[in-house]
């Protein structure tokens, strides 16, 4: 109980954190009115419920937040998977959850824990491959989705590169890749 609350507390202590920066640096002086202003070139998501909030998110902030988009939207991400190891970390704790019941929830721990590690690998991985401002990297449920920040239209040949670094970690996955406009 005592590792929930700590990392829900450094969860919490390192959102407030963002945002203070964002409210520190944002050229308006702090408004936190965000628009659409039309400038992503991302489609729009016809999946899970779960990846079109994701979606909206990172299409209904303007660019002006982005680097602190990117970092709010992997500790969601991340919040979102602490809960649910939480949930199957009491699965194996419980008297009353059969040997299966266990060896599945354990199982899901682990692909968690997976899918977290190839996701910063291949955001590192891309973001050294271009020199990119920023990759956001997200396994969501039978798909990866890849949002780089880039100034230009990403071409063919990078987009292709990002799509074979995801297979060579992910298997053959659908991939979407999405390019987020830097402003400046």
């Amino acid at each position: 109980m005592l590792k929930k609350q700590t990392v829900w507390l450094l969860t919490m202590l390192s959102l407030m954190i963002v945002l203070s920066v964002y409210y520190v640096t944002s050229p308006s002086g702090g408004d936190f009115a965000y628009v659409d202003d039309g400038n992503n070139e991302t489609e729009q998501a016809s999946s899970s419920d779960k990846a079109s909030e994701d979606e909206a998110k990172v299409n209904d902030i303007s660019n002006k937040g982005e680097d602190q988009l990117f970092t709010m939207i992997r500790m969601e991400i991340q919040n979102e998977r602490s809960k649910v190891k939480d949930r199957l970390d009491n699965v194996v704790a419980s008297s009353s959850a059969s040997i299966q019941e266990k060896n599945e929830a354990r199982s899901k721990m682990n692909q968690l824990d997976e899918y977290t590690s190839k996701e910063a690998i291949l955001e590192k991985s891309i973001i050294a491959s271009k020199d990119y401002k920023d990759v956001l990297v997200r396994y969501d449920e039978d798909k990866v989705l890849v949002h780089v920040k880039a100034g230009k239209k990403l071409s063919e040949t990078e987009v292709v590169n990002i799509m074979q670094k995801v297979y060579d970690e992910f298997g053959d996955i659908p991939v979407r890749v999405d390019r987020q406009p830097v402003e400046g």
